[in-house]
């Protein structure tokens, strides 16, 4: 046929009429607007304009100024799609033309490439800030206006109307291209560019001129929004660097923590506002949430519709298909009557014009669907990041009895910001279903209704009744059930023979309509844990707070001369913790100022107290404390109990102070901690808290009193700064960093102890007894007014002057050293061996070669995945696979006969013996459908359950029987995290994963095989589809899996800073440094939320591009299945299905295969631990060989000891001879590194005895069960250490004293008669980490703990430091009968105290003369 812009026909060329009577003429008039506008901007946008646009400082690719920007991009897009509509009108009237008339689709065609030009143009105008240039766009506009509207004049004339395809068009059109001029003359008019003697000044946006703002997604244009094209960059750029925090950049100020606290704090002020009028009402946290986040929500739900609407084109357009190529096979298609003009139901009776409506609704229905997922991710974060914002800002507030009393635990605490806050978040990404879900269902049922009539309410009844299951039931399981029940309903039902257009139309539908009833069940999983979690959040929000700040600022009514003279002043105070009760009762002191305070008296009688009542921590039931105005913000404080940041050690001590170098040392000095500073990695710039090194109890309490010290302060409160540091220390810090320091800068200083030796250095002197003032005055005034209380403190002091020069113990400082050297150099060794073990990580440090950092970035942890697999028995995972493969094998062979079933109807019209035959095998392959997925759900539940389990038994048994040198060695915290987080992945994660996994890749690989198999042509598009399929998902995976690790390592530090808040919250509001820690953990919050909304938008970038590889396969299958002439239609229904199909799965693909790449991380951790040897616990004795009552005797002999903590490692105790007689008291002396310590760990087999042995009343230890021998020996550590519980269970944790013992115990401890007070006696609560008693008390408590079990032998490592003198009758246990003096591992020197003495030159002596 040939070519003619105007066809063959003479009569085409005709204008005796005149010009614009000709249609062809009036069409060639429709080119020029686009040809002018190609003209004029082509060589623009080639040429360029360099560097005169205004792109410095700003993210100038991004900067969106002009008015109507988003207006533009829409009309623009619609436009685009009208002219489609045009081309293929044109298209297919020119097919029923005898020539080719060009005319009809060329100026459409032009259109289309006139209108992306334009929108291509504009984006480079905008972008560069060149306003003028848009002139160019303005004139099209105006002409492409103009010949619209003379076309649409003609048109009408001519006597179409609105039943003209062509007609519509063209108004459409018209109607368009006015709007957009509209918005050209908007611009003018508001940018005042073109006519205008001074044009607008526009400033980027903040955002957009910090340059470290990388999260573009709200500055960028309308289709980069679509698509994130803008991601583009971030994840490519990851095959050749790792993802960073650096990368990714800050959040946009709309975005961040702070906005959305400011915007969630007033609309909850407002509720509480209103619940204040009505007394037996609460605040709403729901409405809050609603006025803070309510608008995007709308817009996310209003997306949401579109999608969903848009989702039932794709079972229209395929009954409309196969419809059509039924017709074509059985000839009854209708050609009569063809006239030129084309009616939209002609138009839409094409099926390639079908064909390409399908993609471009499956096209804008997954674009919608990913703006709306977007929208609510994105609110979702910003709710979270104000809730987190408000639970923080009341944990700054709130009361301290709350967490002392154990009203509000810190696992509380953890879980509202680890939990709560992400059950509302997720509740919220959810929320758009909850309205969406019923339009979908109604919807569904009608066009159900349509295609099937009343047997399809048999489905939907059967969708109803089975929703509840179909959470618990694959959803493959509750698809068979209701087709099967519909068909079969149908066959028999309807006198209509079943056709593979309405049949395919059915199975699509159903497809739609399991989504929102699978999902029912989830949302209201998870609207049930929202309601749960805004009833605690709003219970902590309402719990009570500290009390009023105003009378802690000055105010009072006490004379200037006073206040002068006097740093605080209590007068009538009356303080409880919260009960009602006063703990502190008439309370009337004075602290004078620049002078040292000393608060005295014995454990539990309100010292502590004390101190916190001036700080305004207790409730005050009556009288007031005083402050001078300017000293109330100017007071360091150190707690009883050590306090950390998770932080390096410098930012311990500086605590937000400026560096100054010459007082840091003053004061690290004072604190004897450059010592210990020395032996850290990196000096003091190593993390110490839970995420760094672990401290001993002296080290931490050190660096808190530094801390106190180091503060620029007028006032300086110190707890009992000595309870966990050795007597020479204790020295130390009195004289250079008490008496020295601090009174030179003439500072006021209150200090609790129990040191009553220092008494003689105090200015002035608080005693406490029973929660009162026993008495108050210098030492001379009590000397003079309370004599016996003087010669009480004096008999106290002697003993403790005795106590120096008794004990002969090396202090405890050097013992903490020595272990951190040891935990030091045994890291060391470990860090290197894992560095020889990652040999990926090594290559990528040593080769630069960017193909094998992609190579191994993109390599799948295959063989992590096998030992997860085989964890969970071979057995498992053949049923597993075997059950999978059959499943999907048997879902292919029901929708093949189903295809059979209606083509063969369809040609054959058979009678009711065939009708039984298809229906029978229909059933039956239904009927083992819903059986194979019921055994493959159970499967892979019952192998993740298995491997799960596996896992964590195996976990559980290295670290029971693990060394106790791993311990040392290894965080507290990462071994928990073992336990919880990747238990907690491997056990709930995994198996899902791996389901969902399995089952995406499976569908799709059985949706491209029956598509091959009904269109062969369609493997000709699968190899390009196949290679842009393997990119995405390549360049992903490595992004995905940086993202993911980025979001979960600042998690970490966000949750440690609310639990290290918490537990520091009086040391912090003592500082007044609450705004500080506020602005912390803003920064944290924020810096997580970024990494998830990144990692957020890289899903999206995911899914939109596979959501439109997937339309494309759509596409490329429908023209296949159209262009092929396939006799079978039944075929061609089935491929357009599983096309459609492959749509919502291949993203599940990469998106699952990215999730198990991370989650095997998991497993990769646990297999790290489950390498490592055990201690060797059974022994060669049998347990019923060692004698009941043994060690009755305690003789103790050690022949030839030798002593390492591993095996990589140098001895520290060599050929070591020893004899202890039974009963005899020893004490081990020597210099730091001695190993004194190394001793006492032999006892329990702590450490490897490689040489010699020791015997004990003629048993080898080592020769014993571990267990057997650790439960006869008992020991007392220096970090008192209480379970939550009760009393009796902390005493006796395997319930076998009676209570008279226990009660003996208590009362040798001092104990007893403050036990018998609490309610309970012995059962009474210990609260988490025995808060609720006193440090001293704890210590007492565990003394208690080892004379229940009344072992002859008993090893103390400074069991005494917190017990004031008084209450420590245990202290002759220190009194030596035999000492054993050490140097560098080897005995030197075992006798007696007298004869060691005696030895003037002896290391003992040497000792004892240092030491005084």
């Amino acid at each position: 046929m040939s070519l003619s812009f105007c066809g063959n026909n003479i009569s085409s060329y005709n204008i005796h009429n005149g010009v614009l009577q000709n249609p062809c003429f009036v069409d060639a008039l429709n080119l020029v607007p686009h040809v002018f506008l190609l003209f004029i901007t082509f060589p623009i946008l080639f040429i360029g304009w360099g560097s005169q646009s205004s792109k410095v400082q700003i993210h100038h690719n991004t900067w969106l100024h002009f008015p109507g920007h988003n207006l533009r991009w829409i009309l623009t897009f619609a436009l685009l799609f009208v002219h489609v509509c045009e081309i293929a009108e044109g298209i297919v009237s020119d097919s029923r033309r005898g020539s080719r008339h060009l005319h009809l689709f060329m100026p459409a065609v032009m259109g289309f490439v006139a209108t992306t030009t334009s929108i291509v143009y504009y984006h480079n105008i905008e972008t560069s800030n060149f306003p003028k240039l848009l002139l160019a766009l303005f004139l099209y506009w105006v002409m492409a206006f103009i010949t619209k509207t003379i076309k649409l004049v003609k048109y009408w004339q001519s006597g179409w109307g609105v039943s003209d395809l062509r007609f519509c068009i063209t108004g459409i059109m018209v109607i368009l291209n006015g709007l957009l001029m509209a918005v050209e003359i908007n611009v003018i008019r508001v940018r005042r560019y073109v006519f205008f003697m001074n044009p607008q000044k526009v400033k980027p946006p903040e955002d957009l001129q910090d340059l470290g703002v990388r999260f573009l997604q709200p500055f960028v244009n309308l289709l980069s929004k679509a698509t994130y094209w803008w991601m583009n960059t971030l994840i490519i750029s990851a095959h050749k660097k790792p993802i960073d925090l650096k990368a990714i950049g800050r959040l946009p100020i709309a975005m961040r923590a702070v906005t959305n606290y400011i915007c969630l704090k007033d609309a909850y002020e407002e509720q509480k506002k209103k619940a204040a009028d009505h007394p037996n009402r609460t605040p709403s946290i729901w409405l809050a949430m609603y006025r803070a986040f309510g608008r995007p929500i709308l817009l996310s739900s209003t997306f949401r519709y579109l999608a969903d609407l848009l989702g039932f084109a794709g079972p229209l357009c395929i009954s409309g298909i196969v419809q059509r190529v039924n017709e074509t096979q059985n000839g009854t298609s209708n050609t009569t009557g063809i006239s030129e003009t084309l009616s939209s139901k002609e138009f839409l009776e094409n099926v390639y014009v079908l064909a390409v409506l399908l993609f471009l609704a499956l096209i804008l229905q997954r674009t919608f669907l990913q703006a709306s997922y977007y929208v609510t991710i994105e609110t979702g974060i910003n709710l979270r990041g104000a809730l987190l914002a408000m639970i923080y800002n009341k944990i700054l507030r709130l009361s301290t009895s709350n967490l002392s009393m154990g009203e509000m635990t810190l696992g509380q605490i953890n879980n509202l910001v680890a939990i709560e806050t992400n059950q509302l978040m997720w509740f919220l990404f959810l929320c758009p279903n909850l309205w969406a879900m019923p339009v979908q269902i109604i919807m569904g049922v009608i066009l159900l209704y349509n295609l099937l009539g009343s047997s399809a309410l048999v489905g939907a009844a059967v969708i109803v009744l089975l929703a509840p299951i179909q959470y618990f039931i694959a959803t493959k399981l509750a698809e068979a059930q209701k087709s099967t029940l519909t068909f079969v309903t149908h066959a028999y039902a309807s006198g209509n023979n079943l056709k593979p257009a309405e049949a395919f139309a059915s199975l699509s539908l159903f497809h739609i309509l399991v989504t929102p009833l699978f999902l029912l069940s989830t949302v209201v999983r998870f609207a049930v844990k929202a309601i749960i979690s805004v009833q605690k959040l709003n219970e902590f929000l309402l719990s009570d707070e500290i009390g009023d700040d105003s009378w802690r600022t000055g105010e009072g009514s006490l004379p200037f001369e006073s206040c002068k003279k006097h740093t605080d002043i209590v007068t009538n105070g009356y303080f409880s913790w919260g009960s009602g009760l006063a703990t502190l009762s008439n309370i009337d002191i004075r602290i004078p100022t620049g002078q040292l305070t000393m608060i005295v008296g014995q454990v539990g009688c309100g010292k502590s107290s004390l101190l916190l009542a001036i700080l305004g921590e207790m409730q005050t039931l009556e009288g007031k404390v005083h402050w001078s105005n300017r000293n109330r913000y100017s007071v360091a404080y150190a707690a009883q109990k050590p306090w950390l940041l998770n932080a390096t050690v410098e930012e311990n001590i500086t605590f937000g102070s400026p560096f100054n170098k010459q007082r840091y040392k003053a004061v690290t000095d004072a604190c004897s901690l450059q010592p210990d500073i020395d032996l850290l990695p990196f000096g003091d710039q190593t993390e110490i808290g839970e995420r760094g090194i672990n401290l001993s109890g002296g080290q931490r309490q050190r660096i808190c009193v530094a801390r106190a010290l180091y503060q620029n302060t007028n006032i300086v409160f110190l707890d009992d700064p000595f309870s966990a540091l050795d007597i020479h220390l204790s020295d130390h810090l009195m004289q250079e960093g008490i008496l020295k320091f601090l009174q030179d800068d003439k500072r006021t200083l209150v200090l609790v102890t129990h040191k009553l030796q220092y008494l003689t250095h105090a200015d002035w002197i608080i005693a406490m007894k029973d929660g009162s003032v026993l008495r108050e005055g210098t030492l001379k005034d009590i000397q003079t007014k309370d004599v016996e209380l003087y010669e009480h403190w004096k008999t106290l002091m002697n003993r403790q002057d005795q106590e120096l020069e008794k004990d002969m113990e090396a202090d405890q400082t050097t013992l903490e050293r020595k272990t951190l050297r040891r935990a030091m150099y045994s890291r060391e060794a470990k860090a290197q061996m894992e560095d020889e073990d990652e040999e990926e990580e090594e290559e990528e440090d040593e080769d630069d070669n960017m193909s094998t950092v992609m190579r191994l970035r993109t390599k799948m942890p295959w063989k992590t995945c096998w030992r997860y697999l085989t964890s969970g028995g071979f057995f498992l995972l053949f049923l597993m696979i075997f059950s999978k493969l059959l499943k999907h094998s048997v879902i292919v062979a029901i929708d093949y006969w189903l295809a059979t079933w209606t083509s063969e109807y369809n040609i054959n019209s058979t009678g009711k013996a065939d009708q039984t035959y298809y229906v029978a095998g229909f059933s039956i392959l239904c009927g083992a459908g819903i059986f194979l997925c019921l055994v493959t759900s159970l499967t892979v539940e019952w192998m993740g359950l298995t491997a799960a389990k596996n896992l964590h038994h195996n976990l559980l048994n290295k670290i029971i029987l693990g060394p106790i040198r791993f311990f040392d060695t290894t965080p507290l915290g990462l071994i928990l995290n073992r336990f919880s987080a990747d238990t907690n992945i491997i056990d709930q994660h995994i198996p899902p994963t791996l389901e969902s996994l399995t089952r995406s890749t499976l569908l799709c690989l059985s949706a491209i095989g029956m598509i091959s198999y009904a269109t062969h042509m369609f493997l000709v598009a699968l190899v390009p589809l196949g290679v842009a399929f393997y990119f995405i998902q390549k360049y992903f995976r490595v992004a995905s899996k940086d993202l993911q690790e980025l979001d979960d390592s600042t998690q970490l530090p966000l949750l440690c800073h609310f639990s290290e808040t918490a537990e520091g919250l009086t040391t912090i509001r003592a500082f007044r440094h609450e705004a500080r820690f506020k602005q912390r953990m803003l920064e944290l919050t924020d810096t997580n939320n970024i990494a998830y909304l990144f990692l957020s938008a890289a899903n999206r970038w995911l899914e939109v591009r596979t959501d439109y590889l997937g339309a494309c396969i759509v596409l490329t299958a429908s023209i296949a299945s159209i262009s092929s002439g396939s006799p079978n239609s039944g075929l061609v229904g089935l491929g357009l299905l599983y096309a459609l199909t492959i749509t919502n799965y291949l993203n599940w693909v990469v998106r699952n295969l990215a999730d198990l790449e991370v989650q095997m991380g998991a497993v990769k951790k646990v297999n790290s631990f489950l390498t490592m040897e055990s201690e060797n616990y059974e022994g060669t004795m049998d347990p019923s060989q060692v004698p009941e009552h043994w060690p009755q005797e305690g003789e103790i002999k050690i022949h030839d000891l030798c002593v390492r903590y591993e095996n990589n490692l140098k001895p520290v105790l060599k050929h070591v001879k020893a004899y202890i007689k039974p009963g005899q008291k020893v004490g081990i002396c020597g210099r730091t590194g001695s190993g004194k310590s190394s001793l006492s760990l032999a006892f329990f087999r702590m450490v490897d005895i490689f040489d010699g042995k020791i015997v004990i009343d003629g048993i080898d230890i080592s020769k014993l069960p571990l267990h057997t021998l650790r439960s006869r020996l008992s020991i007392i550590l220096q970090d008192p250490i209480l379970f939550s519980g009760s009393i009796r269970f902390n005493l006796d944790p395997e319930c076998k004293c009676t209570d008279d013992r226990l009660w003996e115990a208590l009362e040798i401890a001092q104990l007893k008669n403050m036990v018998k007070s609490l309610p309970g006696g012995l059962d009474a609560v210990v609260t988490e980490g025995g808060e609720n008693f006193s440090v001293g008390q704890r210590q007492l408590f565990c003394l208690a703990r080892a004379f229940v079990r009344k072992s002859s032998i008993l090893i103390m490592d400074e069991a005494t430091a917190s017990i004031d003198m008084a209450t420590h009758r245990v202290s002759s246990i220190l009194d030596a009968g035999l000492v054993l003096v050490f140097s560098e591992g080897i005995l030197v020197e075992c006798d007696t105290v007298a004869n060691l003495l005696a030895l003037k030159n002896g290391l003992f002596s040497t000792l004892v003369m240092t030491n005084k």
